[in-house]
């Protein structure tokens, strides 16, 4: 009786939140009902959901649930597919288990309830009891369990901090003039974040191409989750010890970049606009005039004729080809902006393909979408129909007919004026049909997929750049992306960094920011500080908005120039470092810029705000950005020893500091044990360096590995082995520095190799290289030029140096070990 007394009185309780989650429109998944393991798949059925959990590898989980029985299987992001996995699946009649050599996934029955462990049963990460996930009319979300001091860090594109920890974010592509640095959504979308607690890390990525919502402790002290307005709850768990190796297996699923051109990796200068031919000439004369390295111009929307995509106006730009073979011949490459919006308009070639191809989105109705964007009333091709890509390709014959080097995409969100465009716009969704608000995100994805693969077939066997405003996980495929309309404020160079270090935590290493700013007027400290963060970018490009004050380096005065002129001299010197790197990200998805949480997860001074701009550039540099105001700065370093980049002095790990600021130099250190391959200075990148390869190696306490790449550096031959690969590898144990076998059938561009020691004894240090005695000698290297006495009444500046030891041999391509007496 008295438990017959106390399930009545629960029932009483119980009943009435049933009826209000009817009411409401909330349905919960509710308890398993059925159970089916086929290998690495087990299929489940809940009271109100089907769900499908499939091993992609030991590392991977896909959770896949709905509604209703589970649709066709398709997305536009991923690209991997499962790994045969060891793999065994047992259940009770309370719990289903599914082991692998590196997870555990507990599932309990009653209700559905999924946890990731350890292969140990740690927790990883677990769905919120009593929430887990549940639908509110269509809308979808997964409740998980906030652990405790837990951080969230990547999610792409997001302004805010660092660490995503009590905010919430929306994931809507738009177009955000002038943003503010807490603003969100902007223009991409990339729903993957990295969680951190406890020792253990993991990866959570939602391929939901509607828009998405993920909260992270906003509002809430329970829960952090993530959920969509539409359309499946589809996510992949990944987990590793190593941050490093989360970005791997994302990358793994969504896809790495091509090698890029070696000339996108150079300087470039924009402006909103540069015309007509004139200027641009002017600006590249200038460029050369002044011994400002450059491999690039951009040209804005101006180029067009009444912004017409694929057009020029000749009376501003009278012959293109022209134009691009002499700019070519001073070792410049022409980058075009390209928007999506065609102009309706008869007698429009554009326009009359697009109609008579039927490839542009529609209303039900069948007449085509018609929104205002630059060139005025315009129609919108349909990227996720195969037609439409086809038609974008065959348009870009003929930028490649006047010898354009790169497309830069933009407006791609899709904007319009208004920037509401309507939800009943229909697509073709590779002949499966959606409407906008499933296509939105994914639109921008589409259109930098259909000028990649439209490029790339137009100029043979020249690597296209494309550049991208907008995006959707893997995006790293097919461009490059760039934060879009910033403000010229220190506040905006600071929030850029952090932007690019989320995005290099989500899989995208190729990313830039409009460098000095591109709303409003730099001041001559601000545009100083931001080009030598820049030199620091992985893509880096000066731009700047209409109306506004010239931003090219010479503009601000001679001893901005001289200071900006140091650091692009210092990134062209570096480009075989940064090559090199760029190949490793196309190896395994590493970033260029490497937020600190990478290889210091754990370590919380990174998460602090007064920290969490620093960055590591490759793996040899540790970057402190500051902005143009602070003469007083406060630094982080961590675990190890870190030698300042300027003059060789030791910094040891694991300490805060604080150090003054002059405007002349931006605070750099290299990370023991580096190995650091540069070169002579050249003006751009078709220019040959000397036939010496400076290499860099930085006296430590631990192992390290480079592995040092070439190609031609413009086409696609490095996939048939056309390529000159080899590991270098310091051992301070062994006291040896050797170098693996070459693979690859190319060349190198150097013969000889200077080996510089940095750290190490002086007083020319004893070496061996392959059992031949040698002596290093005592050298000098100074990486920047004073800058002048400006004020006839100061201090001169002296040369800031150190004092290396250094060594000169032949650059052979068999296996070469060389060991030092220290």
């Amino acid at each position: 009786m008295k438990l017959n007394r106390i399930l009545a009185i629960a029932l009483l309780f119980i009943t009435p939140l049933q009826k209000i989650y009817a009411q409401s429109g909330v349905k919960q998944t509710g308890n398993v009902t059925a159970v089916t393991v086929n290998g690495q798949q087990v299929d489940i059925t809940t009271d109100n959901a089907f769900i499908k959990l499939t091993v992609y590898s030991p590392n991977i989980v896909r959770v896949r649930m709905d509604k209703q029985k589970l649709g066709d299987d398709f997305s536009y992001a991923v690209i991997g597919t499962p790994a045969k996995t060891r793999v065994s699946v047992d259940q009770t009649a309370d719990e289903i288990n599914i082991n692998t050599d590196s997870l555990k996934v507990n599932i309990k029955k009653q209700p559905f309830l999924v946890t990731f462990l350890t292969p140990g049963g740690e927790v990883i990460n677990q769905d919120e009891p009593g929430l887990t996930t549940s639908w509110v009319n269509e809308s979808v979300t997964t409740y998980k369990h906030m652990q405790e001091n837990e951080h969230f860090i990547g999610l792409g594109e997001k302004t805010g901090p660092l660490d995503r920890k009590g905010n919430a974010y929306t994931h809507w592509n738009s177009d955000t003039y002038a943003y503010t640095t807490n603003q969100d959504p902007i223009y991409s979308t990339i729903p993957f974040y990295i969680g951190v607690h406890h020792q253990v890390n993991y990866g959570i990525f939602f391929d939901n191409t509607w828009q998405s919502d993920f909260n992270f402790g906003a509002s809430n002290n329970r829960f952090s989750s993530f959920g969509a307005k539409g359309g499946e709850m589809n996510y992949y768990f990944i987990y590793h010890t190593h941050i490093a190796d989360i970005i791997r297996s994302y990358t793994s699923l969504t896809g790495l970049m091509k090698m890029p051109p070696l000339w996108s990796l150079g300087y470039q200068q924009n402006r909103y606009s540069y015309y007509p031919e004139t200027e641009v000439m002017r600006i590249a004369e200038t460029l050369r005039e002044k011994k400002i390295p450059a491999d690039g111009i951009t040209l804005d929307i101006h180029y067009m004729d009444k912004y017409k995509v694929f057009t020029w106006d000749e009376s501003r730009f009278p012959n293109p080809t022209s134009m691009t073979k002499k700019l070519g011949d001073m070792g410049f490459k022409v980058t075009l902006i390209v928007d999506p919006g065609v102009k309706v308009e008869k007698g429009y070639g554009t326009y009359e393909r697009g109609v008579k191809d039927d490839i542009f989105a529609k209303y039900p109705d069948g007449s085509y979408y018609t929104g205002q964007v630059w060139p005025g009333w315009c129609h919108f091709p349909d990227f996720t129909n195969p037609k439409g890509r086809a038609f974008w390709a065959n348009e870009l014959k003929k930028y490649a007919s006047e010898g354009i080097s790169g497309i830069w995409n933009d407006m791609n969100e899709f904007s319009t004026w208004g920037q509401k465009a309507p939800d009943n716009i229909l697509f073709n969704y590779e002949g499966k049909g959606a409407a906008h608000p499933q296509v939105h995100n994914v639109y921008g994805l589409e259109m930098i997929r259909s000028s990649y693969e439209g490029y790339k077939a137009a100029r043979e066997n020249k690597r296209p750049f494309i550049l991208t405003r907008s995006g959707y996980a893997g995006l790293q495929r097919y461009a490059a992306i760039w934060t879009g309309d910033n403000r010229a404020e220190n506040d905006h160079m600071l929030l850029g960094v952090r932007l690019l270090n989320s995005l290099g935590l989500s899989g995208v290493p190729f990313s830039g920011m409009d460098v000095g700013g591109f709303t409003g007027g730099a001041s001559p400290a601000l545009y100083a500080r931001w080009m030598q963060i820049g030199a620091f970018n992985p893509y880096m490009r000066n731009h700047s908005g209409i109306n506004s004050k010239a931003s090219e380096p010479w503009a601000y005065g001679e001893e901005v120039l001289e200071i900006t002129r140091n650091y692009i001299n210092l990134r062209y010197r570096l480009l075989p470092y940064l090559y090199s790197s760029f190949y490793e990200a196309t190896q395994n998805g590493s970033p260029i810029m490497r937020s600190l949480t990478i290889d210091y997860t754990h370590d919380e001074n990174v998460y602090n705000s007064l920290y969490e701009n620093q960055y590591m550039f490759g793996k040899a540099f540790l970057v402190f950005p500051f902005d143009g105001v602070t003469n007083y700065g406060k630094l982080y370093f961590p675990q190890g020893k870190w030698y300042d980049l300027y003059n060789g002095r030791v910094q040891q790990g694991n300490q805060k500091t604080a150090i003054d600021l002059g405007i002349s130099k931006l605070p750099v250190y290299v990370k023991e044990s580096s190995i650091i391959p540069m070169q002579s200075l050249v003006q751009n990148t078709t220019q040959t360096p000397t036939d010496t390869l400076y290499l860099h190696v930085y006296k430590g306490s631990i192992n390290n590995k480079f592995v040092y790449y070439e190609d031609d550096g413009a086409s696609f031959n490095y996939e048939k082995g056309e390529y000159y690969k080899r590991d270098i590898t310091y051992n301070p144990t062994k006291k040896s520095i050797s170098f693996s076998r070459v693979e690859g059938s190319a060349k190198s561009k150097f013969n000889n190799i200077k080996l510089i020691l940095h750290g190490f004894k002086d007083g020319g240090l004893p070496v061996k290289i392959n059992g031949r005695t040698m002596r290093a000698s005592n050298d000098f290297q100074s990486l920047m030029v004073p800058i002048s006495r400006f004020d006839p009444t100061g201090f001169s500046n002296p040369v800031e140096g150190e004092n290396v030891q250094s060594i000169v041999f032949r650059n052979s391509s068999d296996e070469l070990t060389l060991t030092y007496q220290d």
